[in-house]
């Protein structure tokens, strides 16, 4: 039985989903939520909704907030008592097994690096997101934690993705495509070429767990070329977000199609429910939130719009990952590629992708 500790004043509608998602959690497994912020309004909410008293529902009182305008490093520095902080602080003490944010994710990084550290051998944590496809889901890293990247760094976004789909989807030897602007080795930058030329000696070495298949197109992500794609965080943030959007924007215009006659409006009715389970599969409630794959302890930061859905199933990934060992078997798959990542570290840096 793991314990979360859940910054409950971070996201945009603080702290009604947080309180909301954590009282379903508990409810639904045997995990132990902590509740961090200010006592009295996460008091109120429980109360409001029938959560008060909870044997595995507990609060940690913090009087700061970290919002989603502050600098990261200014935050960790001045706010010593604010929700995240006081929640990470947890984790540390090892009062609580892995922290979920869905507060500034600049923040919730530089307090994750700054008091749990990285793993040996990590160059930078990447946020690490699932793409549901028709062919099965797809992991992708980093998703927005480090804009401006080394040739190691990238690399190692590959190899951190795969560590993570072998614990979440059980494939033996995911197969790993870095993204860029085509599939043939002249396409790319100084940067994906460097990372690209990491990778496949990576994937050589006896010991990798993973395939290496090269480039990949945007196109790739959805085609079941690849298992895992990594890329940089400016890039991989447009990406999820264009695919958000092209996703919400496709429904909205289905609908429209559908309403705009009888017989549309009749169509609708009767594909209603596939269209709604189509929705719940694409909808990011459903993943919770992304792993920040690197770290000494396990974080998840959430999008900050999250509605109580998302936060839940944070918390429920979060105890799963726990369970599994995410971060100490990403620990030891970096450990057996160590001797390229040493070698990578003397590449000069790339542009943006």
């Amino acid at each position: 039985m793991s314990t979360i500790a859940l910054d409950a004043m971070g996201g945009d509608h603080a702290p009604v989903p947080e309180v909301a998602g954590a009282l379903a959690a508990v409810r639904k497994s045997d995990v132990n939520v902590v509740l961090v912020g200010d006592r009295t309004r996460l008091e109120l909410e429980l109360e409001r909704i029938g959560g008060a008293g909870h044997d595995r529902l507990r609060i940690e009182h913090a009087s700061e907030v970290v919002t989603m305008h502050d600098n990261p490093g200014q935050a960790f520095r001045k706010k010593t008592d604010s929700s995240l902080r006081v929640a990470c602080n947890l984790v540390k003490a090892a009062d609580a097994d892995a922290v979920v944010s869905a507060g500034n994710s600049g923040a919730v990084l530089s307090h994750a690096l700054f008091l749990f550290k990285r793993i040996d051998g990590v160059e930078r944590p990447g946020i690490v997101t699932v793409f549901p496809t028709p062919h099965g889901e797809v992991v992708l890293c980093d998703m927005g934690a480090n804009v401006s990247v080394k040739p190691a760094m990238l690399a190692q976004f590959g190899v951190l993705g795969a560590c993570y789909d072998r614990v979440l989807h059980r494939r033996r030897r995911p197969r790993v495509g870095l993204l860029s602007n085509g599939s043939e080795e002249s396409k790319g930058t100084d940067l994906t070429r460097a990372a690209h030329t990491l990778l496949r000696s990576a994937a050589d070495n006896p010991d990798a767990e993973f395939d290496y298949v090269g480039y990949v197109e945007g196109g790739d992500v959805f085609g079941n070329v690849c298992d895992v794609v990594a890329t940089d965080g400016w890039t991989g943030n447009v990406v999820l977000k264009i695919s958000e959007g092209v996703a919400s924007a496709v429904f909205r215009m289905v609908k429209d199609q559908l309403m705009a006659s009888t017989r549309g409006r009749l169509a609708g009715a009767l594909a209603k429910p596939m269209m709604m389970e189509l929705r719940n599969a694409l909808s990011s409630s459903d993943a919770g939130g992304g792993v920040l794959l690197g770290v000494r302890e396990l974080v998840m930061i959430c999008h900050g719009s999250s509605d109580s859905v998302a936060i839940e199933n944070a918390v429920l990934a979060s105890n799963r990952f726990v369970g599994k060992g995410l971060v100490q078997k990403i620990g030891s798959t970096l450990a057996r590629h160590q001797r390229v990542w040493e070698r990578g570290k003397a590449e000069p840096e790339g542009g943006g992708v």
